[in-house]
């Protein structure tokens, strides 16, 4: 257990890591995190990178080019400099620069190289070192025959608009794929938190697992996810439960029933085979596990839920 004044940083931090998520598009300036982090500027860097290991500028500059990395990708139709522009970058040839310097190709390069990366079989070519298929969480090319037909099975999918929902969380910045014992210590904190609360009791519980960053194109060491209770709007957090507001969205969600090893395929179904038959795209928004009922038997009903929106 961590100490409550660790707790209340760790919050705050929190708090500022959220702040930058929804203004990713919009001038960030050191002043704006850290009033919302409640600390004096003076000092909120040093307090930042102890935490994050990424100064405040490093870590927005990398979250904005990651996710432009992501949308060249999901975004074919879009032009590099649109792109650019709903990542914060108004100046296309400091979003350039950047850009080359953290994935060692132009934009222009990355896009027609994972493209063409995703229409052929996997090789042990140079290109595919540089560019890995897309691992666990968003989609790979190459789904087995086995488990294609257990997908087809398994699964139920429907499009439609997730209402607004506010959420407390706990969050984890670093590796997860894989590790149970990681998403069970986390679930236990996060319920041992909300049980004596009486929010465990809620009719219409939701519990889901929210991942910020693209596995593909983010380090591991700095992955994001926050697992999640939606609760009331008035709920009071502290500590390392955080709240933050799910914006109400269309989503496509697809349910599945599924054993530990098997969620990257289903992810991968959804993106690989699913969108591009659909007539939808990603849309710019987090996309999400839901779990409506308790694990039985070591199988989870998990519907994953991917914001959409017309090609």
């Amino acid at each position: 257990m961590i100490d409550q004044q660790t707790a209340d940083y760790i919050s705050r931090i929190n708090k500022a890591l959220d702040f930058i998520d929804q203004n990713l598009e919009k001038d960030i300036s050191l002043d704006d995190l850290a009033t919302t982090a409640n600390f004096s500027k003076y000092h909120f860097s040093r307090i930042f990178l102890a935490f994050i290991n990424e100064t405040p500028f490093q870590f927005v500059l990398r979250v904005r080019l990651e996710k432009a990395a992501t949308l060249l990708l999901s975004n074919p139709g879009v032009s590099i400099t649109e792109i650019a522009w709903q990542c914060g970058f108004s100046d296309i040839v400091i979003f350039s620069r950047n850009f080359k310097r953290r994935f060692g190709y132009s934009a222009t390069q990355y896009r027609k190289i994972r493209h063409n990366n995703r229409n052929k079989s996997q090789t042990d070519s140079k290109n595919e070192q540089a560019f890995r298929p897309f691992s666990q969480y968003l989609c790979t090319d190459l789904i087995t025959k086995k488990m294609e037909k257990v997908m087809k099975e398994n699964k139920s999918v429907e499009v439609k608009i997730i209402p607004e929902m506010t959420l407390a969380y706990i969050r984890h910045i670093g590796p997860y794929q894989g590790n149970e014992n990681l998403f069970e210590n986390l679930w236990n904190r996060l319920f041992a938190w909300a049980g004596p609360r009486g929010l465990l009791g809620q009719k219409d519980l939701k519990s889901l697992i929210i991942y910020h960053d693209d596995p593909n194109v983010t380090n591991e060491e700095k992955l994001r996810m926050s697992l999640c209770i939606s609760v009331p709007e008035n709920t009071e957090v502290g500590g390392e439960i955080g709240k933050m507001t799910l914006e109400s969205a269309n989503y496509v969600i697809a349910r599945f029933e599924l054993d530990a090893s098997q969620f990257g395929e289903a992810w991968n179904w959804v993106y690989a085979q699913w969108l591009p038959q659909s007539g939808y795209q990603p849309d710019d928004k987090p996309c999400f596990e839901m779990y409506p009922e308790e694990p039985k038997n070591g199988l989870f009903t998990v519907e994953i839920c991917v914001p959409v929106k017309p090609m």
